[in-house]
């Protein structure tokens, strides 16, 4: 790449950062949507990975979380969200309505292949993000309006990345260039879906304050079934 290639990179790498803490480190209430909207407390109840999924049990923040139980949650629940959240934001904040700098983008995806890698696999993860299943994931936040808050910022931020991939790749729909993968991913969703449903119906059993502990443990064994099936 040349310099200046390298040098809008740390831009965007740098503006995409500045949005990704700001929603993980700054905003209110952010890590126990990532404790209620995902999984990823029964996650720890699996015997799977070397490693424990949080350093400090009971401790609800990012610097407890290992990278895998965190990347690993938000899979489960169709949000993949540390794989693109902040490059929309990145990418339209250098935009910013200037046809230039989109064809400089649009240059750089033909021409780099790290660059086109890079959207390659953002589409990829917007692919096997569900937007509209991630909502019913957020309804099992015990503070609703906060949880409201914090999806509609996601979702927000996965439509801006959406929008800004495809417009740059020049493509009307995620992974248009690789027909083969779209084609492989889109065949895992007739299974995926209702695997989602059948966790989150687990999920608000299992969590239920109202349920003995005999009838609460009568519910984890398949509700673990299901974070290894939609995970497989």
């Amino acid at each position: 790449p040349t310099r200046r290639s390298s040098d809008l990179m740390s831009l965007l790498a740098a503006k995409g950062e500045a949005a990704y803490r700001d929603l993980t480190e700054n905003t209110p209430g952010f890590l126990d949507y990532f404790y209620e909207a995902t999984p990823v407390s029964e996650i720890a109840q699996m015997n799977i990975g070397s490693r424990p999924s949080h350093r400090k049990k009971g401790d609800r923040s990012k610097s407890s979380v290992r990278a895998i139980g965190w990347v690993f949650g938000w899979a489960q629940a169709r949000h993949t969200l540390p794989a693109w959240y902040g490059i929309g934001s990145a990418l339209r904040n250098y935009i910013d309505g200037d046809d230039s700098r989109m064809a400089k983008l649009q240059e750089l995806h033909r021409e780099w292949p790290y660059f086109r890698a890079l959207l390659s696999n953002t589409q990829m993860a917007l692919f096997k993000a569900e937007i509209d299943t991630a909502r019913e994931y957020a309804a099992l936040c015990r503070d609703q309006t906060r949880a409201e808050e914090i999806y509609t910022r996601i979702r927000a931020e996965f439509l801006r990345t959406r929008d800004q991939v495809l417009a740059i790749a020049g493509v009307q729909s995620l992974l248009e260039e690789n027909p083969l993968l779209q084609r492989s991913l889109g065949r895992r969703d007739p299974y995926l879906d209702p695997l989602n449903h059948i966790q989150l119906a687990l999920l608000q059993r299992y969590r239920s304050p109202e349920l003995e502990e005999q009838a609460k443990q009568g519910h984890l064994r398949p509700l673990l079934r299901s974070i290894n099936a939609i995970a497989a």
